[in-house]
Formats: structure tokens, sequence, C-alpha cells
């Protein structure tokens, strides 16, 4: 059951007791993208433990827009590095987009750090607030 966080894993022992020491791929995923949801809408400088937990305002970086999307991409992909150790050689990408100029888009391509290796796709999502959503 190492697919799942520390709360999320006592929750299923509780709710799934047959569930103990099965690995579910689909499971993994599942969590990681709700922990990447709030690595990345979590403002740093918010979480008293670490510091540098989250991402910055990118509405800040909004002001030197289009130069400043390598380090929009640089700051999302060295988060999850450091605070989703469940993902590997992970590698972001801005996705151009016409159908709407106040968001960016960015995909997120990384290796589950389990047997299998997975490869997973992630898409992000920054609308004009700076709330970021992810689907994957």
């Amino acid at each position: 059951m190492r697919e799942e966080r520390l709360f999320e894993r006592l929750q299923t022992w509780e709710k799934e007791p047959s569930r103990r020491g099965k690995e579910d791929p689909r499971r993994i995923v599942d969590s990681v993208l709700r922990h990447l949801q709030r690595i990345l809408n979590t403002k740093q400088g918010n979480v008293p433990i670490a510091e540098d937990y989250g991402v910055p305002d990118f509405t800040d970086f909004l002001n030197s827009f289009p130069d400043s999307l390598r380090e929009i991409e640089k700051t999302i992909r060295l988060a999850i590095q450091k605070y989703e150790p469940r993902l590997t050689a992970v590698r972001v990408s801005f996705i151009p987009q016409e159908e709407d100029p106040l968001s960016l888009r960015f995909q997120i391509i990384a290796r589950l750090s389990t047997e299998s290796k997975t490869q997973v796709f992630i898409e992000t999502i920054v609308d004009s607030d700076g709330k970021i959503d992810i689907r994957g």
C-alpha cells in the first residue's frame, strides 16, 4: 500500500482491510494528483514547517510574461521533485493555447517511483487568479 500517503493508508486500512499489502497503480496516480493539487495551490511561506513548500504566486510572474515561462516551468518542476518523491524524471513544459489567453497550461511528464516505473502525463492549468487545476 505504498501508493498512498500515510493518512490515506490509515483511512483505507479502516475502510478496506482486505487491501492491505496490495499495490494498485491507479490509486498511486490518484494519490499523486491529490498531493500535487495541494503542493501547487499552496503559496510558499504559508506552511510554517517548510517555508519553501508550494510555489510562489504566479501572478507575480505575469509582469515579465512571456519571458517568465521558463522560470514557472522550473519552479513547478523543483516543487514536485522536492515534495512528491513518488515521481521521478519530472519534466514540465508550457503548452501554448489561444482559446483562453488568461490561463497558462503546462504538461508534466514523470515516472512513478514504483517497480513498474509507469510514465504519467499530467496537465495543469493556471488561471488568471493563480489557482492551479490538475488533470491526469
